[in-house]
């Protein structure tokens, strides 16, 4: 079978055994550190994209993929305009909803939250807070009962349960014969609800649509419409194609609006993630430029006898560019199946490890989540793979070329 001279040798000179050992240990350790370095890149990058995968997952989950408002703040013919957009081909579902900035109050326990008024069936349509129901369920905002939803750690800092009541105090103001007064109102706690984000289970809670509009004296209007649409990722355009579609008179906005900073903050952390874990793989490939050196040192004479029978230094410089190549392969490789098998399991390991040190490694309070998910992206382990193999073959052409600009004569002088 034909073999290409450059390969034969190359790949022959990885194999052998050299004669100095350091050479081999060097080499070892070079293949070593780009199989870590892209082990680590490779998990760390999926963690970070289960982190945000989840994170967005639960903000969709208590917000919407779009929102719309009427600027006066009071739309009045809600019904008509939720017919129309549930005829549009990229909705799968809309429900109305008033909003409110609130203080809830239960003895000398004070609290601010943003309620929400819902349609329970409606809902459905568009958040998944009947699955995140610990106690009760959302049937049970019945319009005229007055009743209540708690995030789980609101209703701990107010200290009410299920069937307690809990006094709702808005900034709309009364006049009243004894002066101005804040408008409050008596709530039945009947449902307690986590999500497992301290952003909502700390500071929401929702009670019935109509209950919400008596309260803020909206009439039979509502704040706006949340959509639930076909593409998340496309919601910037699906939503300008149903603000044009609905004459341009409401505000659209969409969930990348909403939270625009915050996404843009996890796309820069993962950005930089990945620059600062891709110079563990360039120091490690750069390893390859000591450990060619010195097989080229190692190599003087055999390198002296080929170019004596003919050999060309393009070829010459191309063995040694086979035999870095070879390294950084390896490494590659390794560190490809390495990190992608435990980007895999990492949540059971590190929940072994949590139950084995009883330690808890995430504090729902400060990342959102309990437990350490973890998404693999081809995308990103294709690239990760290519820069890895990109550097490793960078990294041998100096010593190759050094090597092909060896002297034949000078380098058998003392042989």
């Amino acid at each position: 079978m034909f073999r290409p001279l450059p390969l034969f040798i190359g790949l022959r000179y990885t194999r052998a055994k050299r004669r100095n050992h350091f050479v081999s240990f060097i080499s070892l350790i070079s293949m070593l550190g780009i199989m870590l370095g892209m082990v680590a890149l490779i998990v760390v990058l999926s963690v970070m994209n289960g982190f945000h995968k989840e994170i967005q997952k639960r903000i969709l989950g208590m917000t919407s993929h779009a929102t719309i408002t009427d600027p006066t703040g009071n739309m009045t013919n809600w019904r008509e305009i939720l017919a129309r957009v549930r005829k549009e081909p990229s909705v799968v579902g809309a429900a109305p909803f008033v909003e409110l900035q609130a203080m809830l109050v239960n003895g000398g326990n004070v609290s601010g939250a943003l309620l929400r008024g819902i349609l329970p069936k409606d809902e459905d349509q568009v958040a998944d807070l009947r699955k995140d129901m610990q106690i009760g369920s959302i049937d049970d905002l019945e319009e005229g009962k007055f009743n209540i939803i708690l995030g789980d750690e609101l209703a701990a800092v107010l200290g009410v349960a299920v069937g307690d009541k809990v006094t709702v105090v808005t900034p709309e103001i009364t006049a009243t014969p004894i002066g101005i007064m804040p408008r409050l109102k008596a709530f039945n706690v009947v449902g307690i609800f986590a999500v497992g984000m301290s952003d909502y289970d700390r500071g929401a809670g929702f009670m019935q649509l109509g209950d919400a509009a008596r309260l803020m004296r909206l009439g039979d209007g509502v704040t706006g419409v949340r959509l639930k649409l076909t593409d998340m990722f496309q919601a910037p355009l699906l939503a300008r194609q149903i603000a044009y579609d609905l004459g341009g008179v409401y505000r659209v906005t969409d969930w990348t609006q909403q939270h625009k900073n915050f996404f843009a903050a996890l796309a820069t952390e993962k950005r930089m993630m990945s620059i600062i874990l891709f110079l563990i793989v360039a120091v490690a490939a750069f390893n390859i430029v000591s450990t060619l050196v010195m097989v080229v040192t190692d190599k003087r004479s055999d390198i002296a006898i080929l170019r004596t029978l003919g050999a060309s230094p393009p070829r010459v410089m191309a063995i040694f560019m086979v035999q870095g190549t070879a390294i950084g392969v390896v490494g590659t490789l390794l560190g490809v199946v390495g990190g992608v098998l435990l980007a895999l399991n990492v949540e059971s390991i590190v929940s072994e490890m949590e139950r084995l040190f009883h330690v808890h490694f995430l504090d729902p309070s400060i990342y959102y989540i309990s437990e350490l998910p973890s998404d693999v992206h081809v995308s990103d382990v294709i690239w990760i793979s290519l820069g890895a193999f990109l550097m490793s073959v960078v990294a041998t052409l100096y010593p190759a070329w050094r090597a092909s600009r060896t002297d034949p004569a000078e380098a058998l002088r003392y042989e």
